[in-house]
């Protein structure tokens, strides 16, 4: 990771200032106002992200300053429900597509098909889909991230997954080239993609559905969210699920059967409604949450010899505060 002092992080401020709207470039920004899980400190340089132009114009000035390698001089961060940032924070550069970075538009040869970019919220995905009378998209309604975020992780729930739906992806690589990727090139798995290989970066994706009812489509989201509701802590900050779950068994299952229900560390807590949730229940620390779920995978190990290992990414871990 390139450290930044403060002189180069003016430096890079004033560059990226050139070519963005200052208004939207920080210096030592607070990530806890960017995560789910509201922790995090600072990020040395954060950038928000609203148009196609305006990442093409930062990632070619990061490229002039030798910051080249997606995630690690830079970080792409979506909704940021997915990430852990340490207390120390990010060293580097974070780039984050907003929701304004979010275009979601019929493709013009094949109406059953969504263009969307990737600051595109899942749930506004949804809306849409259900809005044009397309299914197929139901189950990522309720998952709290973008699109960008989704594809690179494979995001799914109620047995659907981006695999299932994502038809082509349109990539930028680390020298700036745009390419483009059918599904089967994206290399899905559970919970991978290329994409946690290799330094590209998610640009828009064709979303490909079928017709279907809106108002079934619309009972069908709404039936999920009181599922969600019922069953998961949402009234608490979280990273959503916080564990992937093992071959063969169930993350939630083994934590509960480990004794670890509500289970604490400082702030930090494994909810009593769903064990495989982490919740921020009393102003965790991000250090709380990092040792609780580094607890959670020690305890299940040894009561059930299985390894457990975290969904979330964990950024700023490890680095020098």
């Amino acid at each position: 990771m390139k450290e930044f002092d403060d002189n180069a992080k003016q430096k890079l401020y004033q560059r990226l200032s050139g070519i963005l709207p200052p208004d939207q470039i920080a210096v030592n920004e607070k990530m806890s106002a960017h995560t789910t899980f509201r922790v995090g400190g600072e990020a040395d340089i954060f950038v928000e992200i609203k148009t196609f132009a305006e990442l093409e114009k930062a990632l070619a000035a990061l490229r002039s300053e030798g910051i080249c390698e997606a995630g690690r001089d830079y970080f792409l961060l979506g909704n940021g429900s997915n990430v852990l940032v340490s207390d120390s924070g990010i060293r580097g550069v974070v780039l984050h597509l907003s929701r304004e970075y979010g275009k979601i538009v019929p493709d013009h040869t094949d109406h059953t098909v969504l263009v969307c970019e990737a600051g595109a919220t899942l749930a506004s995905i949804a809306h849409k889909a259900c809005e044009c009378g397309l299914s197929g998209f139901e189950f990522a309604a309720g998952i709290p991230g973008s699109l960008g975020g989704a594809i690179v992780m494979n995001a799914g729930a109620y047995d659907g997954e981006m695999s299932q739906v994502v038809k082509r992806v349109r990539l930028m690589t680390p020298d700036g080239r745009i390419v483009e990727k059918s599904a089967q090139e994206m290399h899905f798995s559970y919970r991978h993609s290329i994409l946690k290989e290799e330094p590209l970066i998610v640009l828009d994706a064709s979303i490909a559905l079928v017709p279907g009812s809106s108002q079934e489509i619309r009972a069908r989201i709404e039936e999920l969210a009181s599922r969600r509701r019922d069953k998961q802590p949402l009234e608490y900050p979280s990273a959503g699920s916080t564990f992937k779950r093992p071959e063969g068994y169930y993350a939630a299952k083994l934590i509960d059967d480990a004794g670890l229900r509500g289970f604490s560390v400082g702030g930090a807590q494994v909810s009593e409604k769903h064990c495989g949730f982490v919740i921020n229940r009393d102003n965790a620390t991000a250090a709380d949450i990092h040792m609780l779920i580094m607890e959670v995978q020690r305890r299940v190990k040894q009561s059930s010899q299985v390894t457990i290992e975290p969904e979330v990414i964990l950024l700023g871990f490890g680095e020098k505060g």
